[in-house]
Parts: C-alpha cells; sequence; structure tokens
C-alpha cells in the first residue's frame, strides 16, 4: 500500500505538468487572434503598423527576458560578493562560447517565419491559418528523417497524408471568391472622380481614419486598401507554407545543436543566444533594408495600438517557451494542446470575426484535429505499432502448485539442496546458507535460484 501511494503523482507535479501546456495552448490561441485583428481592424491614426518593425521588437522583448532569466542562473552559483559587472561578463563568456556560433542559423529560419506569420495571418482568416500552419508536423518530420536519421513508421506516414488533405479541403472555400472580389474591387470599382472617392469614403464608414496621401491613383488605392483590407488567400497559403518551412527546419536544426553539443548550457543561455542572432537579420533586412523610407518618414511605431503591443508581448513569450519544446517529454500533452489550439482559434474566429463555416471546412478540419492529435500520441503509436500481442509471461510465484505438471521445472544447471526433517525447521525457523555448493555442482546466482522460489524446494 505504501508502495503505490509513493507512485500516485502529487497533484501538485501533475499541474506543474500540465501548466505549461496550457500555457502554450492560450499563447499560440491568442497570438493567431490578435494578430489577424491586428492587421484588418482600422488603423490608429490612418496609417497601418510595418510588420518588419513588430518582428524586430518581438526579438527584443525575448533578448531581454532571457538576459534577465540568464543572470538570475548565473547569480545563484556565483558568490555573493562578486559585482554585477563580473555577473554581466561571465554571461557574456558562456554565451559567445563554444558552439554558440551554430545557432545563427536557427536564429535566421526563426526570425524568416516570424515575418512569414505575420504576412498569412494578414491574408487568411485566424483559423485557416491555425490549421494550416500544422503542415509544421510535416515539415518537422521530413527535416528530422534528413537530419536527424529519425525513422518515421508507415502509420505516421498515413497520418502526415491525412494532414496534407484536411489542409487542402479546407483552403478550398478561401481559393476563389474573396480573390474574385478583390480583382473586381481593384480593377472595376476603383473611383475615377471626387464623388466616387466621397461614396467610397463614406461606405468604408470609417471616414476620420482615412487620410489623402496623394492625388494619383496610387495614393487613393492605398488609402482604401488601409481602411477596408482584403484578403488575399493565395499570398497567405504560399506564406503558411514558407512559415512552416523555417519554423520546422529551425526547431530541427536546434534539436540537433543540443544533441551535438559537449558543453552543458542552460536553456536560458540558449535564449540568449538565438535573441542575439536574431536581432541583427530583424533589424538590418527588415528594417533598414526593407522599411528604412517608410519608417524614416512616418516613424518607427506609425499605426502601433494595444492589440500591436499585445501581439509583440505574447508572441515573444511564444517564442521563449518554443524553447522548451525539446527538453519536454509530455508528447501526449502536447498534441492535446495542439487540438485544443485548433478548437479554440476556431470558436475565436466564428465569435470575434463572422467566420462562416461550411461543410468542406468541418471536414477538413476533422482531419487536421484527428492527424494532429493521434501523430504526437506516444500510447496511440505504440498501440497501432505492435503487429502482434507480446508473449504472457507467467512468473514463478503466479503458477498454481496444486497440480502436479503445475510446478516450475528447474533449469538443468540448477539444484536445489534438501535439508533433513527437524524440529526447528518445522517450527518455522531456518538454517543458514550453505558456504559450498556439494561435489559436482556449479554455483548458481541468487538471482537465478529467486526465480524458482529460493533455494529450497517444497516436497
Amino acid at each position: 500500500m505504501g508502495d503505490r501511494a509513493q507512485r500516485q503523482p502529487s497533484p501538485l507535479r501533475v499541474a506543474a505538468n500540465i501548466a505549461p501546456w496550457i500555457l502554450l495552448t492560450a499563447e499560440s490561441t491568442m497570438f493567431v487572434l490578435l494578430a489577424h485583428y491586428s492587421r484588418v481592424m482600422p488603423p490608429a491614426g490612418g496609417k497601418r503598423y510595418l510588420t518588419s518593425t513588430a518582428v524586430f521588437l518581438v526579438e527584443v522583448v525575448k533578448l531581454a527576458i532571457s538576459l534577465t532569466m540568464a543572470l538570475y542562473d548565473v547569480s545563484k552559483t556565483a558568490p555573493p560578493s562578486m559585482p554585477a559587472t563580473s555577473l554581466f561578463f561571465s554571461l557574456t563568456s558562456t554565451v559567445f562560447s563554444g558552439d554558440s556560433w551554430k545557432l545563427a542559423i536557427p536564429a535566421g529560419l526563426d526570425v524568416l517565419s516570424n515575418s512569414l506569420l505575420f504576412i498569412s495571418l494578414s491574408n487568411l482568416r485566424a483559423a485557416s491559418f491555425q490549421i494550416t500552419f500544422q503542415l509544421k508536423f510535416l515539415t518537422t518530420a521530413v527535416f528530422g528523417l534528413m537530419l536527424l536519421k529519425r525513422s518515421i513508421p508507415p502509420r505516421k506516414w498515413g497520418l502526415l497524408l491525412l494532414l496534407v488533405v484536411g489542409v487542402a479541403l479546407v483552403q478550398i472555400p478561401d481559393a476563389s471568391p474573396e480573390q474574385m472580389l478583390q480583382d473586381d474591387h481593384t480593377g472595376h470599382h476603383f473611383p475615377r472622380s471626387l464623388e466616387e472617392w466621397r461614396a467610397v469614403k463614406q461606405g468604408a464608414g470609417s471616414g476620420s481614419s482615412l487620410q489623402k496621401r496623394s492625388a494619383t491613383y496610387e495614393g487613393i488605392e492605398e488609402d482604401i486598401l488601409t481602411a477596408d483590407p482584403h484578403l488575399n488567400p493565395t499570398i497567405g497559403l504560399f506564406a503558411t507554407i514558407g512559415a512552416s518551412l523555417a519554423s520546422g527546419l529551425a526547431s530541427i536544426y536546434f534539436e540537433k545543436v543540443l544533441k551535438d553539443s559537449s558543453n552543458h548550457i542552460s536553456l536560458w543561455v540558449r535564449n540568449v543566444q538565438l535573441a542575439i542572432y536574431s536581432v541583427f537579420p530583424a533589424l538590418f533586412i527588415g528594417i533598414v533594408f526593407r522599411e528604412g523610407e517608410k519608417i524614416a518618414e512616418d516613424g518607427f511605431f506609425q499605426g502601433y495600438n494595444w492589440a500591436v503591443w499585445s501581439t509583440i508581448i505574447i508572441q515573444a513569450l511564444g517564442g521563449i517557451f518554443s524553447a522548451f519544446y525539446v527538453s519536454h517529454t509530455q508528447k501526449d500533452a502536447r498534441s492535446s494542446a495542439t487540438t485544443a489550439n485548433i478548437v479554440l482559434s476556431i470558436i475565436g474566429s466564428i465569435w470575434l470575426f463572422d467566420f462562416e463555416v461550411n461543410a468542406t471546412f468541418l471536414l477538413g478540419s476533422a482531419a487536421v484535429l484527428v492527424a494532429t492529435h493521434y501523430y504526437g500520441n506516444p500510447n496511440f503509436n505504440s498501440a497501432m505499432g505492435a503487429l502482434r500481442p507480446p508473449p504472457i509471461r507467467i512468473d514463478a510465484y503466479e503458477k498454481d502448485s496444486a497440480g502436479p505438471e503445475s510446478s516450475p521445472v528447474a533449469p538443468p544447471n540448477e539444484f536445489s539442496i534438501k535439508l533433513p526433517t527437524s524440529p526447528f525447521l518445522s517450527d518455522g525457523m531456518s538454517s543458514s546458507r550453505p558456504t559450498s555448493p556439494a561435489p559436482g555442482h556449479t554455483r548458481v546466482s541468487a538471482s537465478r535460484n529467486a526465480s524458482v522460489g529460493g533455494y529450497f524446494d517444497e516436497k
């Protein structure tokens, strides 16, 4: 009874194991809904924020949080008299030592994935994006097969095929109607007079947020798209596929670096390394080269509001949590979190964005839910992977000793010692173990004798 009570996990330990996945589910769902809302809501001050600045700030927030936690870890092992500057230099030497340069590759891929995520959420519905982004299971499996030499059993290939079919079914409703609406709007309903321009402003319902940038048709078109953005499912689909490829390759390469590393480095230090190597491409490629002119003209924080800041903070926290995926072993909880994430995103899209669900979308969503739930569930993998039931093994103590044929047969090399009957033995007392076996016999280990009932066989 005592051993059984000790084997049962305490409620506190169970809560500690489940809490990270609850946080990950909430983080991913909130990011998808907020990021999509920040891209389609009426812009602040008539200007929509630049996604490159949001990606850069995500990396800055990740660096600040990781650096604080890494300094705290270093301070726990340092003497109390060590000054703060020495702690910082000690952490710096740890961050830039060893194989830290290898993390530049997953850091750059992480920046690319975050940039494509914002493009995807600017052109896809939140529910459609959440389901399509589950293609990262396929990309992670393929890159794991290539880089880590992992074997993928046939049942998992079947689940991945079901995932692809489900994503294709989900993308069917968004393939043509909105694209035709966008082409029709931009090609035939473009305002060509002052009266038409006023009618468009009144129809949009957000005339106060529009600003006429120029007298050309390009400036007017930019104002219309800013006030009433139209989704482009084709661009959103390709951006989501690209984000899945970058995310899958980054996670597999990061896992490979952790496995090949001979130095024991905490995950907070690894987060600092990833954030440092992510800041540079986000700054120079995303801001300086891509959006340098717009930032110089309208400012770095153009179009920022509460939704944009909330999206940045939530995305930064999610990037930090994702670094702990590799060391966590509860894959069944992760699959459950992914399933809950998809369901909550669909409910949020219906409630917040008036998302219309049809039969094709429901069928594709069900296929993706089944594939993602069972793909990472170890119980399902072990149950389906067994081609035949395991052999039944009956120990000696489980056999019935009532019949003459049920008693275990000792191996040829084993022997039993029969002592003469004495009143001491009949009263429950036992003799000591003999110091040496009889001539002509071989000594057998205690573990083998224990499997057949001990040294003394009952006659």
